[in-house]
């Protein structure tokens, strides 16, 4: 979302703040349909895990991964060198598609 409003607050155009709103209400409409996974009791006990395995690992970094685990969850991220690190966690790079 910040990216998006940054790219607003550079439009000086009518032109390009029309495209720069249509752009992040397409945006927020695909947030939409994604669905919220949540840091649950589940997930906090698989966070303690990791953190104990991975005492590095940033804290937010774990809980995203923890989610993911618990939930059987593909990660979507460009950080395959952090997240690779985390067994049996799936993850996938879709910034070069």
């Amino acid at each position: 979302m910040r990216g998006w409003l940054a790219q607003l607050a550079k439009a000086r155009t009518m032109a390009q703040q029309i495209n720069a709103y249509s752009r992040l209400s397409r945006h927020v409409r695909t947030f939409r349909e994604i669905p919220l996974l949540e840091f649950d009791e589940r997930a906090a006990i698989e966070f303690q895990r990791l953190r104990k395995l991975h005492p590095r690992g940033g804290s937010m970094d774990l809980k995203i991964a923890a989610i993911a685990l618990v939930q059987g969850a593909t990660l979507l991220t460009r950080n395959l060198a952090d997240f690779g690190k985390i067994e049996g966690l799936a993850v996938e790079d879709w910034t070069g598609l």
